[in-house]
């Protein structure tokens, strides 16, 4: 199903690539078949329909009816130990998007249908109320938005990650958000009075400065200018904000890291991080793949370098580095982000959140009959 990429750095998947025409504005270059199916995609002309005569893939949403809404995790090396994503699968079509992979359980591929094939969980407030409200709960932050966006775009429609925030609110429950997205801004009036009561922290995603490139590999995503607005709305609106330059892919964006922080210190971000480019299963020939399409001169070294904080390989699952990487390419990373973040009058530590706050609110009784 793959044939070898020109420069070496590994297969093309040219048999499960779309023309260009029918994927116009999607982020993945191909739609191989998930690691999971016994079966295997591969296009081929039957001389009944011609792709080009094919309309644009779209976007499908299904209604997936959850029966629990928050994900508990024990990784020693993340700083939550709960979330909730409101979707599966995501529309802004980031290409080197970690969640891709997932899709395969759903026997999906990583690839495009991971951007036009979407799942929404109507009921999840429903589900969080009560959650919340079992007995013997005890409050922690809740990630909201760890591995799909929050506020991509079928949010404007299905307001499920709304209804997430009204529940999280009356209970006074404390919520990190992780978006890309300037449709955080919708929700200030819930928002503000969250974070006046010390429950609420949103970090922005900014990968670039340049459209060029934020267009490629974030193709639905908003552009980098509206996601430094959003900084600047929540910090206006007195939301603790933070900037997340994540990933960081070697010889691509690597280069703009001051210049991001920069920004974003300008636009009133009080912290700051980055995450190493991780490419675990199908995903790292998907960005094989689209380095091929895109920056066919890059690939080689950007392969190269980021093997070298992995010990050898694209990518190490091990817990403590599996965001940084190792090595001295690594460490150069990490040190250029904290000696800029010093450097730009960054806090040295991530705002704490408030779990004293947390309560029940009392059922509200039906009124009886007055006749």
């Amino acid at each position: 199903m793959a044939a070898k990429d020109t420069d070496g750095t590994g297969p093309r998947l040219a048999a499960a690539t779309p023309r260009p025409e029918r994927r116009r504005g999607r982020g993945a270059t191909a739609n191989p078949s998930g690691r999971f199916e016994t079966a295997r995609r591969e296009a081929f002309a039957d001389g009944w329909e011609r792709e080009e005569d094919l309309p644009p893939l779209r976007t499908e949403v299904t209604a997936e009816h959850a029966r629990r809404i928050i994900t508990r995790n024990d990784s020693p090396d993340i700083g939550f130990d709960r979330s909730i994503n409101p979707y599966r699968g995501c529309e802004h079509g980031c290409v080197y998007c970690f969640a891709r992979p997932n899709h395969a359980y759903a026997g999906l591929s990583p690839g495009l249908d991971f951007e036009t094939k979407l799942f929404a969980k109507p009921n999840a407030a429903a589900l969080l109320e009560r959650e919340l409200s079992a007995k013997g709960y005890r409050p922690r932050v809740i990630a909201l938005g760890t591995a799909t966006d929050p506020y991509q775009p079928i949010e404007r429609r299905h307001r499920l990650t709304r209804a997430v925030l009204e529940v999280l609110a009356r209970f006074n429950h404390p919520v990190g958000i992780v978006t890309k997205s300037d449709l955080v801004l919708r929700d200030l009036d819930l928002l503000a009075p969250m974070a006046a009561r010390g429950l609420v922290q949103v970090a922005v995603s900014v990968t670039t400065l340049d459209p060029v490139l934020a267009r490629r590999m974030e193709p639905r995503a908003p552009r980098p200018e509206k996601r430094l607005a959003a900084i600047r709305g929540l910090t206006a609106a007195g939301v603790p904000a933070m900037v997340l330059m994540a990933p960081v892919i070697p010889g691509l964006n690597d280069h703009e890291i001051e210049a991001v922080l920069a920004r974003a210190r300008e636009a009133g971000a009080g912290a700051a991080g980055s995450v190493l480019l991780r490419l675990p299963h199908e995903l790292a020939d998907l960005m094989r793949d689209w380095f091929a399409e895109h920056y066919p001169e890059r690939a080689a070294r950007a392969f190269a370098l980021l093997a070298e904080t992995r010990g050898g390989r694209v990518y190490d699952a091990a817990f403590g580095t599996r965001f940084t990487g190792t090595g001295p390419y690594a460490t150069l990373l990490s040190d250029r982000v904290r000696q800029a973040a010093r450097r730009l009058g960054y806090g040295e530590k991530r705002m704490a959140l408030r779990t004293d706050l947390f309560a029940v609110p009392a059922r509200e009784e039906a009124q009886g009959c007055l006749f």
